[in-house]
């Protein structure tokens, strides 16, 4: 097993979710945290929890990974001792409304895009020649089952997330010869604020979404992090689809009455 014991661990949209659940399972491991998102109070609340409950070293800063100029002065701006990077978790996503293609906002395709696809290209670009310098580093991108097969009115989301499931491939391609290792977790349903997000708040209809089953959970999601990070260095398990017993598919999902 690698041993990620005071190694620094960056994970992107740490404030919530599977990011923050991501958080919880490195410190676990014993890493440094270098944790961002856009929501600084609920990403201090997530810091300090794991500060208080695992003694954990963190150190928070606040990012939109859209804005590149924002990525680039971020990372510039990080203190020394946190610039060596070991794994980078791209958790940073979102889906924005539910529409036939025709009918699309184009407001949330761009938001969509500028997160899932641009965000992750942004920072990854920022991090991995560091990695490549120092001969070590992991780059862990958090997908989607709809980066595996396309659903109704999914469109341009699955986009996104197919473009996720093609740039892991690309990078390990391009990375070929050095230790750096490169991972893809495409997750079927999974109970976090992401339903809440795609419907713009309606938590009512975002309920709907896991209702009679039983979804997956950001610490399922994130087990599989801890997991794939700690294998021997010369394993590298590219790609993960995991769902939840009651689905088989985007589109197929066994609800009870």
């Amino acid at each position: 097993m690698v041993s990620l014991k005071n190694k620094i661990v960056c994970i992107t949209g740490a404030s919530s979710g599977i990011g923050a659940s991501c958080a919880a399972v490195f410190a676990q491991l014993g890493a440094r945290l270098l944790l961002s998102a856009r929501r600084s109070d609920r990403l201090e609340a997530v810091a300090n929890e794991l500060r208080t409950k695992y003694s954990a070293d963190i150190h928070t800063f606040t990012l939109d990974v859209r804005n590149r100029r924002e990525v680039d002065a971020a990372f510039a701006a990080l203190p020394d001792a946190w610039k060596n990077i070991a794994v980078l978790v791209n958790n940073a996503g979102l889906a924005r409304g539910m529409a036939p293609l025709q009918e699309g906002v184009v407001e949330d395709w761009e938001e969509m895009i500028d997160t899932n696809v641009k965000g992750l290209l942004y920072v990854t670009r920022t991090l991995l020649p560091g990695m490549i310098a120092r001969n070590e580093g992991h780059v862990i991108n958090i997908g989607s089952i709809a980066g595996v097969a396309v659903y109704p009115k999914g469109n341009v989301y699955c986009a996104t997330k197919f473009a996720v499931q093609a740039l892991t491939e690309g990078i390990k391609m391009d990375t070929l010869g050095t230790a750096i290792r490169v991972s893809v977790i495409a997750p079927g349903l999974v109970d976090t604020e992401f339903s809440t997000v795609r419907f713009h708040g309606d938590k009512e209809r975002a309920d709907a979404t896991y209702k009679g089953m039983t979804p997956l959970s950001g610490d399922d999601i994130a087990d599989i992090a801890g997991f794939i990070a700690t294998r021997p260095a010369h394993v590298n398990i590219l790609d993960v689809v995991v769902m939840p017993t009651d689905q088989s598919g985007p589109t197929l999902v066994h609800r009870r009455s």
